[in-house]
């Protein structure tokens, strides 16, 4: 029996506001969405396949944001899904800042555990009153910096791990549509020939993915990925055929038993989202009347999808002066 994966749930909950920066971070925090990212984006993973990708190479438990993405689907040994955890750099001379997505990976090929620390941010305002780029080599710099006391200690720099930062702009200015750019530390010989290791100077990354629209010819691979997945304006089930079929990206998982199945049909009200969600509240509502169906339908909705109860009751479109009463009742 075939249900559908956290992806699919997560592309039917985000809806048209795919492109608001909780969904956002919910959808790119999927270990298939990030194994496309690598490999498009990154020399190390060029070679290699999405799914070995997915499965070998991204390390550990990666985090996301302050907040846990499905806790209770994720965290275990093959989660498809990446973990909350704490995702901050903080420092008492500059301050704290928190990352959107924040990973480790392993490069192949090394022989060895080298890492990789990478964090992909989505930037809705290209222009958001300095350059973006700035702001990616400066997380960079922080993400070096920061790891004194935990990757090296005293004098021992050659243990500093390399790092990216990925950005992802679904709104670019119009030149910069449908592009990615790689800016990196490159070896320039201006006087004399000398070669030095790649490993001791390649150590910050910074990459612009600006997405675009159809009918450009660089609308492909992981632009066209990323456009379809974030966009506002094709519906859920859309988004999961293109992704499927132009993507080979499964939008289902098979259970092992059917015990596994029954299991989950408990939670059935809520896998199946605020549409079926509403009506088995309102079937209740028949038998409990209106105001109980409504409260049940809000818990629902906020169990299996993961909302506040503000954005419970705006899918559930409960009217404003209502709004008090429910919140009363939630607590009590």
């Amino acid at each position: 029996m075939e249900i559908e994966n956290i992806l699919a749930k997560n592309i039917t909950a985000a809806g048209e506001k795919a492109a608001y920066d909780a969904a956002c971070k919910r959808l790119l925090a999927n270990k298939v969405i990030l194994a496309w990212i690598m490999k498009s984006c990154m020399e190390e993973y060029k070679a290699h396949s999405i799914k070995e990708i997915a499965e070998r190479y991204i390390e550990g438990i990666p985090q996301i944001a302050e907040a846990a993405v499905n806790p209770d689907e994720d965290g275990y040994e093959g989660s498809e899904q990446i973990r909350g955890a704490k995702n901050e750099d903080s420092t008492i001379q500059e301050g704290t800042i928190t990352y959107d997505i924040r990973f480790l990976a392993t490069v192949p090929g090394t022989g060895e555990t080298i890492r990789l620390i990478i964090n992909v941010e989505a930037q809705n305002d290209f222009y958001p009153g300095y350059p973006i780029i700035k702001r990616a080599l400066y997380y960079c710099s922080r993400m070096i910096s920061s790891q004194y006391g935990s990757e090296f200690t005293e004098t021992h720099y050659e243990k500093i791990r390399k790092v990216y930062s990925i950005w992802i702009c679904p709104n670019p200015p119009k030149k910069r549509e449908n592009t990615i750019t790689r800016y990196c530390v490159q070896e320039e010989n201006l006087v004399g020939q000398v070669l030095e290791q790649k490993e001791n100077y390649d150590l910050l990354t910074v990459v612009m993915i600006c997405l675009g629209h159809a009918g450009d010819n660089n609308y492909t691979g992981i632009l066209k990925l990323l456009d379809v997945l974030l966009s506002s304006e094709k519906e859920a089930e859309e988004k999961k055929k293109i992704l499927q079929e132009d993507f080979d990206i499964a939008m289902t998982k098979t259970l092992e038993s059917e015990v596994s199945a029954m299991c989950n049909l408990s939670k059935g009200v809520e896998e199946r989202g605020i549409a079926i969600g509403l009506e088995r509240g309102m079937e209740r509502g028949m038998e409990r009347g209106l105001e109980a169906a409504t409260l049940n339908a809000i818990r629902n909705l906020m169990e299996t999808l993961k909302l506040t109860a503000e954005q419970a009751m705006e899918a559930l479109k409960v009217p404003e002066e209502e709004k008090v009463k429910y919140t009363g009742m939630l607590k009590s």
